[in-house]
């Protein structure tokens, strides 16, 4: 592979490195040696050709990179895709082999019979195994398990890849890429809207991962990638069969969800939508993407119009449809509607404030958890607390396992406006416990006695609070000196709880589907 030539010192990256101009690296262009003494760990080598890949695409905009599959079988790149696969557990696939499975034969014997095959040309994608998981309207959504063995060689090619691609993606998308989240798209969309932009395009796709175009995903790949054994095996994902009922059934459309790299290809395949509408329709309104959900924010109803008419000739280009039933119009002036987005609820409020002190009518875009994602924790209460729960007896244990559900929720609701939904589920949670206990203690009441336990109780128990969680992750745009909308890096709330768990992840469980829970099966 060519060295790329005046790569700029000191850029960042999305993986927290900076561009470097000299020493050694290996097999790819560039970069300065570690100053850490001793060799450098598998997750610092991987980083370094991630850096370096990253800068060698965001210098040069034409460059077709032509020489990756040696990297994707390196032995540190398939140990850091082993590392991560680990850390995101999931099923096993068509042939039952488990994580834990896999550890007990022997990780290092698997590495090296991965690395053989991709070295020698001969690794097939194997069947997925067909799974379905509750949609929030009541259907069914089709997942693709891949085995524990295909999920490394995703993740390690997800690793070479995604830098080369992540240099190309525009500010417009925000779903699965690296220090960028929900968190910067749901502020955008604020921000966007207390600037004027009050009427909102909010699309949804028809049936999107199943009818992403295989040969124009590959084509558009290949703008970027010219390696022919990279295609091939993107190829082979693409295509692998899926055994349900064991039968098997082959794949002519979509790309699985299940995937480890489902979310780059797909994200990847919509790019098309940023770069036109930047090019030609940046003046129509704001596009605001996370994966296959997006909103166009627009300053006139004539315009939203025109942004679904501009979405659709796009779409045409892509072979997508908008779902006609979903996809909607929505008027926020004045409170008038609102839309859900990521599991938020977003509304226009008078500010009250404002209103006392001035007498003035002022309306800011607020969010709290939709009434779907109320309704899923509600529920996730109910499982967690029902007092026919095997073997369980203690209330603590109850504590215990309620709290990551009540931490993952409140760290992604808690840049919004949820106080009043906090104190909902604060009360609900003493209730459903409550009532556990009186099942489980009723026989020792004497006749007449009343058992009551109160929240300070369970709290001493260290059951999670909600309530007084809430905060913004900085000021309203209207209210600093500067107007353009920013991307809000590195916010609190963004980041990762107490018991290491991803905001994405923390969405689904507390009350939305997200297809981060997809990769891990």
């Amino acid at each position: 592979m060519m060295a790329a030539q005046n790569n700029v010192a000191g850029g960042k990256d999305p993986w927290g490195g900076v561009a470097s101009t000299g020493g050694k690296g290996e097999g790819m262009t560039r970069g300065s040696e570690s100053k850490n003494p001793g060799r450098p760990k598998p997750d610092e080598k991987v980083r370094q050709l991630q850096r370096k890949l990253y800068g060698a695409a965001k210098q040069q905009k034409e460059r077709r990179f032509h020489a990756l599959y040696d990297r994707i079988f390196r032995p540190d790149v398939l140990e850091e895709a082993w590392m991560r696969v680990k850390r995101n557990k999931g099923a096993a696939g068509v042939d039952g082999v488990t994580l834990d499975a896999l550890e007990q034969d022997g990780v290092p014997k698997l590495l090296s019979e991965l690395r053989d095959e991709l070295h020698s040309g001969k690794y097939r994608a194997p069947p997925v195994l067909r799974r379905y998981i509750p949609k929030p309207d009541g259907k069914q959504r089709p997942l693709g398990i891949p085995t524990v063995k295909d999920r490394i060689a995703q993740m390690a090619a997800k690793l070479v890849l995604e830098p080369i691609f992540e240099a190309d993606f525009l500010p417009s998308s925000f779903g699965f890429r690296p220090r960028i989240g929900t968190l910067q798209a749901l502020e955008t969309i604020r921000e966007t809207v207390n600037a004027g932009n009050r009427h909102v395009l909010d699309a949804d796709i028809r049936d999107y991962f199943g009818s992403i175009d295989q040969m124009l995903l590959i084509e558009r790949v290949s703008r970027r990638v010219s390696d022919r054994r990279v295609l091939k095996l993107l190829r082979g994902w693409l295509q692998a069969c899926v055994m349900e009922e064991g039968k098997y059934a082959e794949t002519v459309s979509g790309t699985p969800q299940g995937g480890v790299i489902s979310p780059l290809l797909s994200n990847l395949y919509l790019h098309f939508l940023d770069i036109v509408w930047q090019r030609q329709c940046a003046k129509i309104g704001t596009l605001a993407r996370y994966a296959d959900d997006f909103v166009v924010l627009c300053s006139s109803r004539g315009a939203v119009e025109e942004a679904g008419r501009r979405v659709r000739i796009i779409f045409e280009r892509l072979k997508l449809t908008l779902h006609p039933g979903k996809t909607r119009i929505v008027d926020l002036t004045e409170g008038r509607e609102g839309f859900d987005f990521l599991g938020c609820h977003l509304h226009m409020r008078m500010s009250g404030k404002l209103w006392k002190e001035k007498r003035l009518r002022r309306y800011y875009l607020q969010r709290w958890p939709s009434k779907r994602s109320m309704k899923r924790v509600r529920l996730k209460l109910k499982e967690l607390t029902d007092s026919r729960r095997d073997g369980v007896k203690d209330v603590q244990v109850l504590v215990h396992d309620l709290n990551p559900l009540l931490r993952g929720g409140g760290n992604y609701f808690c840049t919004g406006n949820a106080a009043r939904k906090f104190l909902q589920v604060d009360k609900d949670v003493v209730r459903r416990l409550n009532r556990f206990r009186w099942r489980r203690h009723r026989r020792q009441a004497k006749p007449g006695q009343r058992i009551r336990w109160d929240r300070e109780t369970y709290e001493a128990l260290g059951l999670h609070r909600l309530r007084g969680t809430v905060r913004y992750p900085k000021q309203c745009m209207l209210h600093r000196e500067s107007p353009p909308v920013s991307r809000v890096r590195g916010a609190v709330c963004n980041g990762v709880d107490q018991a290491g768990e991803s905001p994405a992840a923390a969405i689904a469980r507390f009350g939305c589907v997200a297809v981060s829970d997809i990769g891990k099966g």
